[in-house]
């Protein structure tokens, strides 16, 4: 279960179906949802972008002869823009949420694609700096600035902002620093497995790997709960 106002995160190595899942979540989303969403593509391809924005006009979630009955807002920084861009494009798509959520008190939904190349951008920009890089190469500052990102996205009593993050798993390694890192911040953990996607079950979520706050008996019932904990 998925809390609102929590912050959600679907981990996964290359290939395993995270893009497509959001691009699913915000389409379907979109039309059902009465709020308004926002979508942050950081560092990730220029075609998904744009397959995204064309998916969305055909499906009427963007007016483009009404942009104020669109509601999405779409926010990129790809994969060829320099590291600066690519590390602020997060910051902006969050800037905006908290605009939809103070100014208008609306219940807001922000996607981002992908956490991980937020992160891959901050290391650049600090061997830039000419700062020693920590574990794995990464940046020395790797919490502070996931914590930066991570702990704007709240909710107030005019409001709620509800996170759904794609983590790429370098070599599927969970424990590798930039997913370790996000894990501390989320709610709701939903894993995609590449054994599943290789059957080609999709949308690979392995239901054993992938937790959330919200599985309590007190939100679910005592069976499921039990049963879930008995599977595990």
């Amino acid at each position: 279960p998925y809390r609102r106002g929590g912050k959600i995160g679907l981990f996964g190595g290359a290939g395993v179906g995270k893009t497509v899942l959001i691009m699913e979540l915000i389409n379907n989303i979109a039309k059902a949802h009465g709020g308004v969403s926002v979508f942050g593509g950081v560092g990730e391809r220029t075609r998904e972008g744009n397959d995204l924005y064309m998916e969305m006009k055909e499906s009427g979630v963007i007016k483009k002869d009404n942009l104020s009955e669109s509601k999405v807002a779409l926010v990129y920084g790809q994969m060829n823009e320099p590291p600066g861009a690519r590390m602020r494009v997060g910051l902006t798509a969050l800037t905006m949420a908290e605009y939809f959520r103070d100014i208008n008190k609306q219940d807001v939904l922000l996607f981002i694609d992908n956490i991980f190349r937020f992160v891959q951008a901050g290391s650049e920009v600090s061997a830039l700096l000419g700062r020693m890089p920590s574990a794995v190469g990464y940046q020395p500052t790797l919490g502070t600035e996931m914590g930066v990102l991570q702990e704007r996205i709240t909710s107030t009593n005019k409001g709620s902002i509800t996170s759904i993050q794609a983590v790429y798993v370098p070599a599927d390694d969970l424990t590798d620093p930039a997913p370790a890192t996000t894990f501390a911040h989320l709610d709701a953990t939903t894993v995609l497995s590449r054994s599943l996607a290789a059957k080609g079950i999709y949308p690979a979520v392995d239901p054993l790997d992938s937790t959330s706050t919200m599985l309590q008996p007190i939100i679910v019932g005592e069976e499921h709960y039990r049963t879930a904990q008995l599977v595990k």
